[in-house]
């Protein structure tokens, strides 16, 4: 244990990006509980219903996207697992004594800048993973795991020096 402290006091930095990811496993359960939930249940029936605005395109290769049903789905997934990160990052990774009111509405902007990439990106990279042999099945898990990855990239250094950082 006392290699493990050292380590952390030697690397906070380090040890704050590896907090970051670990605790951002709670926004992925969210993310995909309420994802299985919408695309299994909440929003099925509007699978075949395509959808198509601006870079969101769900209409082409609708049986690969899920059409409206997934639009839905991936959008409400990320918001919600994007409420559940910014209480988990705010007060147990930044431990940010950022103003509330003046953090949630920068979080609010990024959070809407990773819901557009999260819900226009699963209509491409769906159609991607079946078309390179993934079961249609998988492609929207595997859809989902990408929107995460992009967010952890666009996330941490926007919440670290600009949404919640330590005066």
């Amino acid at each position: 244990m006392g290699k493990i402290k050292q380590l952390i006091e030697d690397h906070p930095n380090i040890w704050e990006f590896i907090k970051f990811n670990v605790l951002s496993n709670c926004a992925t359960i969210t993310n995909f509980i309420i994802m299985w939930l919408c695309t299994g249940f909440i929003f099925k029936s509007f699978a075949n219903t395509p959808f198509k605005f601006l870079v969101f395109n769900y209409a082409d290769n609708i049986e690969s996207n899920l059409g409206l049903c997934g639009f839905l789905s991936f959008l409400v997934a990320t918001a919600a697992a994007q409420t559940v990160n910014f209480f988990v990052q705010k007060n147990l990774v930044f431990k940010s004594n950022a103003a509330f009111e003046k953090a949630v509405p920068k979080y609010i902007v990024l959070a809407v800048v990773l819901v557009l990439v999260s819900a226009a990106l699963p209509a491409y990279s769906q159609s991607f993973f079946v078309n390179i042999g993934i079961s249609e099945a998988l492609a929207p898990t595997l859809a989902n795991v990408l929107n995460i990855l992009v967010q952890v990239v666009l996330s941490y250094p926007t919440m670290k020096f600009w949404i919640m950082p330590n005066k």
